[in-house]
């Protein structure tokens, strides 16, 4: 009478998981990719966390003491924040910001824009005819500044000489209150103007020629092809240029400081100039740094409206 065969001790031999095996394979896969992403990242990394990230951490906790650069610091809380909503000079640094803005803005868009509208053709010399018009992009603004204030020097400065040799008035520029501001966005245009038209000409030349031809052989006009095909396919650049020169605005400085100093009677200062004044001539780094993250939480308002709004009436296809 046989017997049947004992069963094995021990515990079963299993066939490994393929599924387990293949989401293991690509764990250690991603963590690889991502160690050598952090070993490119490094170089950039270190320099923006010490002179960016650790900066405005710094600035957050100043705004929240009273110092002057030299006695300790005294907590405060949020009260230069509260000072510095009650002070209508605050209120004035920043009409004065948005001011430069509404004048600035446009005005360095529709140039940028011709500009690149007749830079965008087959011509002789249009390599150097663009840039020569980007040129002072890369000027220091020093430079730029003190080139148009002399320019638009009240005594004898070149553009109030050619005014008044045609009979028109000649304004006070920059040592006029009510021409202070106007100086500055003059110069900040012309200095501008290349990197607007620089970004507009490659938006330019990456229309799709088939669908202005198309138009053109429908009878439509150069004005309606403009209207209803090139800017509604440019608006991807013109979004960008809108954010990049808001945001610059908003930070405007060196112009103002070089031309006006803010001045004359505060008719120029800006919220930056207001930053400056507060901690280098007045002692008051808290209510700079509070003023400074003031002006950061409006810009960041600004750019978020903007980028959502961009859903409205940017055509990426």
């Amino acid at each position: 009478m046989s017997t049947a065969p004992a069963p094995a001790l021990g515990r079963p031999i299993t066939e490994p998981d393929p599924s387990s095996t293949k989401r293991a394979n690509t764990r250690r896969r991603g963590l690889r990719t991502l160690g050598w992403a952090l070993l490119f990242l490094l170089p950039s990394a270190i320099p923006l966390t010490a002179f960016t990230l650790v900066p405005m951490i710094s600035s957050a906790w100043v705004s929240l003491h009273d110092w002057n650069l030299i006695s300790p610091m005294e907590w405060v809380g949020l009260e230069n924040y509260r000072e510095l909503l009650a002070d209508p000079r605050t209120w004035d640094v920043f009409a004065n910001t948005a001011t430069y803005i509404l004048g600035y803005l446009p005005l360095v868009y529709i140039g940028g824009l011709g500009l690149a509208l007749a830079l965008n053709r087959a011509m002789a010399g249009i390599a150097f005819l663009r840039g020569a018009y980007f040129l002072p992009v890369v000027t220091s603004w020093v430079v730029v500044a003190l080139v148009w204030q002399w320019l638009l020097s009240p005594s004898n400065g070149l553009v109030n000489t050619v005014l008044g040799a045609i009979g028109l008035p000649e304004p006070g520029w920059w040592t006029d209150p009510a021409w202070a501001m106007p100086s500055i966005i003059l110069a900040s245009v012309w200095k501008d103007l290349g990197f607007v038209m620089v970004i507009l000409l490659a938006g330019l030349q990456a229309l799709p020629q088939e669908v202005l031809e198309a138009a053109r052989v429908d009878g439509a006009g150069a004005w309606r092809r403009f209207w209803h095909i090139t800017l509604p396919l440019l608006s991807p650049s013109t979004f960008f240029v809108v954010v990049i020169s808001l945001i610059n605005g908003f930070q405007v400085f060196d112009q103002v400081n070089v031309m006006t100093g803010g001045g004359p009677a505060g008719a120029s200062q800006v919220v930056v100039g207001q930053i400056y004044d507060l901690t280098f001539r007045y002692g008051r780094a808290g209510d700079a740094s509070a003023l400074s993250w003031l002006l950061f939480a409006l810009v960041l308002v600004i750019t978020a409206i903007q980028i959502r709004g961009q859903r409205r009436w940017v055509t990426y296809a």
